[in-house]
């Protein structure tokens, strides 16, 4: 079977287990699991104006940067666990990848999963400020 999305293909795994929920309760409490091992949180001492995502219902905050060879590095925190979770599989997609690729790549893993629909309209518009947040400061990094 080919690929269908344009999402990094390290994603696959993830979306597939997601794609094998039976509904959007089961879909909930996987994000409740990826939230807990978010691959690079950012603690709620480091949140702060400057780096807090707006049009988010809960509190959210990202911070970009690039690691030593260059790759993309997505630091997220949250007050509520399915932000939280977003926000990890977000990471897991896009830490390490050319910041030029992020700053392009389509939040389209998110819909096969099955995630933005199983979301409330205001907190599937809080991941898309998110996620519009974490391209942009891919563009500014991309130029470094």
């Amino acid at each position: 079977m080919g690929r269908q999305g344009t999402w990094p293909e390290h994603l696959d795994d993830i979306v597939e287990e997601f794609q094998s929920c039976f509904d959007s309760m089961e879909r909930y409490e996987l994000l409740f699991q990826f939230a807990k091992r978010h691959p690079s949180p950012l603690p709620p001492e480091e949140w702060e104006e400057s780096n807090q995502v707006h049009g988010c219902q809960s509190r959210a905050h990202v911070i970009c940067s690039l690691d030593e060879e260059g790759g993309f590095i997505l630091r997220g925190g949250a007050d509520a666990q399915i932000v939280q979770g977003l926000m990890a599989v977000t990471a897991i997609a896009v830490n390490g990848m050319n910041p030029s690729e992020v700053e392009t790549l389509p939040p389209d893993f998110a819909d096969a999963m099955g995630i933005r629909s199983s979301l409330t309209p205001s907190r599937a518009n809080g991941f898309l400020n998110m996620f519009n947040r974490v391209r942009e400061e891919a563009g500014k990094l991309s130029g470094v």
